[in-house]
């Protein structure tokens, strides 16, 4: 093995059910972001205001970049190979610094945050061009323009840690700014040119199993949240009906994505002759969303597990309602890959999201999440019924 190069392919081998399956260590490497996710939902519940939002959104956009760029990583690495594994567990170890850090991240451990997720690039890419030198050109030239862009990026990270929250903030939003940027222009980078998506080797299925898989990790942090503060409480009427409320908004996010979309595209991606450009636009790019609705939801069903009666305050309103309809957009730009138009069913979804607003002056947390939940089971039945038609049509 040569010290700047990999003597041997570290790549996966192509064709097969197994060759594409996500394998153990991955699915390990991915319980440092159930950790992320849970801080994330902490921190925007400890600072509901827009600042706290602002704050919360440039560290969950860091939080997903540092996790797709690993899951396009070992898209195209063979995880059981030592150096691979290796490279997974040290990125797992900065994203633990990273996650540990976020609930204090604009206080006194911004300095941990930016250098854990720096980290993550500079091992991730470091391995990456290590590994493709001599066994893949075109990636390589690929990787040297992402290590730059990336590079491009890491001085405002690393500067973000001094000053004030508010200097910070700007910093760091500048920071995801250029990374959400970087593929939306195909890396370009001037006298390299740019990456053409159509050169990307993308292995569909796992990288649709690696998105579904992550949705269900954000879920069982809704869930995980929901049971605790649930626990915590006296188990009277208005708490376990707002617990159970909270419970079927949970299966009504699963069954929004899972029901039809999930499958649907790994299909597609399969079949599709530019498998990277879906693969950047489904995955990459309209996860966020999703993610993000999945959040949001869990503070609101915190919020009202909490405080089931009396008046929708202003923060509960935009997690009961933002929450859900986040998701659906998400949902709907994802379905949108795989089928002719957005699905009727999501838009109607967004409708009656929006008449909840003026309905929640007369309703209490309890009842407004009831009614958010219901439409999310609605707009799930609803595409699983008309699709459920035409295929037996």
């Amino acid at each position: 093995m040569s010290l700047f190069a990999a003597s041997t392919s570290q790549l996966r081998v192509r064709g097969g059910h197994e060759s594409s399956r996500v394998t153990y260590v991955e699915l390990f490497f991915d319980l440092v972001f159930v950790f992320a996710v849970t801080q994330l939902s902490h921190g925007l519940l400890a600072h509901l205001s827009l600042t706290g939002l602002a704050q919360t959104a440039v560290l969950l956009i860091a939080m997903w970049w540092a996790w797709i760029n690993a899951a396009w990583v070992t898209n195209w690495l063979d995880p059981a190979r030592p150096v691979v594994r290796v490279m997974l567990f040290a990125l797992m170890l900065a994203g633990l610094v990273f996650s540990a850090a976020l609930p204090k991240a604009f206080d006194d451990r911004g300095g941990a945050v930016a250098a854990g997720y720096v980290a993550m690039h500079v091992i991730r890419d470091g391995v990456m061009l290590w590994a493709l030198y001599r066994h893949d050109k075109a990636n390589f030239l690929n990787f040297v323009r992402i290590s730059l862009w990336h590079l491009a990026a890491a001085p405002f990270w690393l500067a973000g840690c001094y000053g004030e929250a508010a200097w910070r903030l700007e910093l760091w939003a500048l920071a995801v700014a250029i990374e959400t940027a970087a593929p939306l222009l195909g890396y370009r980078v001037p006298r390299l040119g740019r990456s053409i998506t159509a050169d990307w080797a993308v292995a569909g299925a796992h990288m649709a199993e690696r998105c579904g898989l992550f949705i269900i990790i954000a879920l069982g942090e809704s869930i995980l949240i929901t049971g605790a503060t649930f626990a915590s409480l006296d188990w009277t009427a208005p708490a376990i009906g707002a617990f159970l409320v909270a419970f079927m908004g949970s299966v009504g996010l699963w069954a929004v994505y899972f029901n039809i979309g999930a499958e649907r595209a790994s299909h597609q991606i399969e079949k599709s002759s530019d498998p990277g450009r879906l693969a950047r636009a489904g995955y990459t790019f309209m996860h966020i969303p999703i993610v993000a609705g999945i959040i949001v939801v869990a503070v609101g069903d915190e919020l009202v597990v909490q405080h089931p009666g009396g008046h929708v305050e202003l923060p509960a309103l935009c997690a009961l309602v933002g929450g859900p309809a986040l998701y659906l957009i998400g949902s709907a730009l994802f379905k949108r890959l795989s089928a002719p138009n957005l699905p009727l069913s999501h838009l109607v979804g967004l409708g009656l999201l929006a008449l909840s607003v003026p309905a929640s002056f007369f309703l209490t947390p309890l009842a407004l999440s009831a009614i958010t939940t219901a439409i999310l089971i609605v707009v799930a039945l609803w595409e699983w019924l008309s699709l459920r038609q035409r295929s037996e049509a």
